[in-house]
């Protein structure tokens, strides 16, 4: 191309002030009032496709939140006309014709702009667009260039025939790459898909470029970041090793590994470009590691139980090996109907993660507490120990043994129990949540546990407690915004009466745990004076619909049914029943949570309703 010819000072001056006078008539056109106007947008017969259209289309999108002058207007046209083709694209049209026009014109009429200038104003424009999708076009012929593993072509997931959709085609080109590391190819490198259409048969030729390149294996392993934490422990957690076969899932389970141990805030892992010179790809894994120690405040409330504080102090990393120390303390029983005094809880934690073996923690509890309620007071202190394991992603058990010195005064009795307790437990999750406070919208989890018991002291005898409990959810939106929780639970007590348990450890129903509406423990056999003795069986369920309304904000109805009896055998008490209602404040830490429930049949000494206000939903 040879060079343009130089411009004469006059042709300069001449094109200077041609220059000046658009810039003139743009900033006039820009400085404009904004142009009212109406969206007309011709249905394809597709409604897929009609709000794939509307929602791409800025002429929709921003009609009352961001008007537009004259010129604008014009611009925001002409840009929708190629949103929307990108749009049809997307689902196999390759020959479609958008047409926008406004006030009837097309958008090159050169009086198109005098015609809006002249609109009066508050005078709305009709603007419209029409849409022509045309045939839609299929697959033909799919062609991989270059070496490729058997396993990298099954993974492609395209078919000759198909529709010709370009997310379908990106996303092939994804699962491709995914294949051949997810096979050890590391540096396997796939070009953006060339495309090559056939109007006159509709069709879609394809051809991906790959280069697979060497397999590696993992090289050398560096961590970065560590300041507190040992090394030696990151290593440890670790689940890939030098020389194993680089694929990308282990990688994350590694990286996931890390993580779990709470000593990090954030754990990034990243490839070298290039293999090292022993043919292998080293890895280096980023980590921040969180502060190492946290205080926390909590309170609830319930008219039955009344207003209860807490706080805890958390060492996250007590000897360089993601250790934990949890001190907490709390008092309640501030203003119950079920509880007569002040109570308190004391309690110490120690945490030894990786205990013997990695998804294994070893665990020491000491607690101390004391509690003025309806049916007993009691004071006890209670030392254990428990070997906790996660067998998989949603399995996990635990086996303990505690001790406990137990002084309960029941009815002007004063009994002391020692009681050693030996409690194995498993659980089951799938909601994928990792604290109990986020909210739970779809999913099972369960739980089962049994406690063989040897009581001392008032009288020596061994009783079993066998308890399950399950709840499940179901998200109706599809996007957590109304979702039905349902809750089941059943205790039995083997081997004693349930006059010769402690009180302690008999079975009670009513309160948020089991039945609203009812108070703490108000729900089993009774005394002649109406004040509960608790039960050797347990039984509950509930119905909770929870509904996102607006923002942040919910509401959540439910209704819930249990009984306790005396004897071993549970679904055998006098069945209660209560409803409520409540509202939802949802917050980064977790939803807070306040309902109203209403006993459907009254008990002696129960309340006309009960209030319970707290962090997390109920279950």
């Amino acid at each position: 191309m040879s060079p343009p010819a130089r411009a004469t000072g006059h042709s300069r001056l001449l094109w200077l002030g041609a220059l000046l006078n658009a810039v003139c008539v743009i900033a006039h056109a820009w400085a404009a009032d904004p142009q009212p106007y109406t969206v007309t947008v011709s249905p394809t017969g597709n409604s897929e496709i009609d709000q794939a259209v509307r929602d791409s289309s800025l002429l929709v999108t921003l009609r009352e939140s961001a008007p537009a002058p004259p010129f604008g207007l014009i611009g925001r046209a002409r840009g929708d006309a190629e949103r929307i083709t990108m749009v049809l694209n997307s689902f196999g049209y390759y020959a479609a014709k958008i047409v926008v026009t406004i006030a009837g014109r097309q958008l090159d009429d050169p009086a198109l702009p005098t015609v809006l200038d002249q609109t009066p104003q508050n005078t709305a424009v009709p603007v419209n667009i029409a849409v022509d999708k045309g045939a839609v076009y299929h697959l033909r012929n799919i062609t991989l260039e270059g070496a490729i593993p058997a396993a990298g072509r099954v993974a492609l997931g395209l078919s000759s025939g198909a529709i010709a959709n370009s997310a379908d085609v990106a996303a092939a080109r994804e699962r491709l790459l995914a294949a051949l590391q997810e096979a050890g190819y590391a540096l396997a490198k796939v070009d953006e898909p060339i495309a090559y259409a056939d109007d006159q048969a509709s069709a879609i030729d394809v051809t991906f470029r790959v280069n697979a390149g060497p397999q590696a294996t993992i090289g050398m392993i560096s961590i970065e970041g560590l300041k507190d934490v040992n090394e030696s422990f990151v290593r440890e957690v670790l689940t890939i090793h030098s020389g194993d076969r680089y694929r990308p899932s282990d990688i994350e389970m590694a990286r996931q590994a890390i993580a779990a141990t709470g000593v990090f805030s954030g754990v990034n892992v990243r490839a070298a470009e290039q293999l090292a010179a022993d043919g292998r790809l080293p890895l280096i894994f980023d980590v921040q590691e969180r502060p190492k120690h946290a205080v926390n405040l909590s309170g609830d409330y319930s008219t039955d139980l009344g207003f209860s504080f807490s706080t805890s102090w958390t060492h996250r990393n007590l000897f360089g090996n993601a250790e934990q120390l949890n001190l907490s303390a709390a008092e309640n029983g501030i203003g119950g109907t079920a509880t007569s005094a002040l109570g308190y809880k004391f309690s110490a934690q120690f945490l030894k993660p990786d205990f013997q073996r990695q998804d294994q923690t070893l665990e020491f509890d000491a607690n101390a507490i004391k509690q003025a309620l309806e049916a007993y007071n009691q004071t006890a202190e209670t030392v254990g120990s428990f070997l906790r394991r996660k067998f998989s992603p949603r399995w996990s058990g635990s086996v303990g043994l505690t001790a406990t010195h137990d002084d309960v005064v029941q009815k002007g009795t004063d009994r002391l129990y020692e009681l050693l307790a030996l409690p194995v437990s498993a659980s089951y999750d799938s909601t994928g949540l990792t604290d109990v406070l986020q909210d739970p919208t779809h999913g099972v989890r369960t739980s089962f546990a049994f406690t063989p018991t040897q009581s001392f002291g008032a009288r020596t005898f061994t009783f079993f407690t066998l308890q399950a409990s399950a709840s499940a959810y179901f998200d109706l939106s599809g996007g957590g915004r109304t979702v039905i929780a349902l809750r089941g639970l059943a205790g039995s007590v083997l081997g004693a009466s349930s006059l010769d348990l402690p009180p302690d450890q008999r079975l009670y129903a009513g309160g948020s745990a089991t039945v609203r509406g009812f108070k703490y423990q108000s729900i089993g056999p009774r005394f002649s004076d109406g004040d509960p003795i608790g039960g050797a069986s347990v039984d509950a369920v509930t119905l909770e619909l929870r509904q996102r309304l607006f923002g942040n904000f919910g509401a959540a109805v439910f209704v819930d049914a249990g009984q306790a009896g005396a004897g071993s055998i549970p679904f055998t008490g006098a069945i209660r029943a209560g409803t409520g209602a409540g509202l939802r404040y949802y917050t980064p830490i977790g939803v807070v949570r306040g309902d109203v429930a209403i006993p459907l049949t009254r008990i002696a000494n129960g309340d006309a309703f009960e209030i319970y206000i707290g962090l997390g939903q109920a279950f």
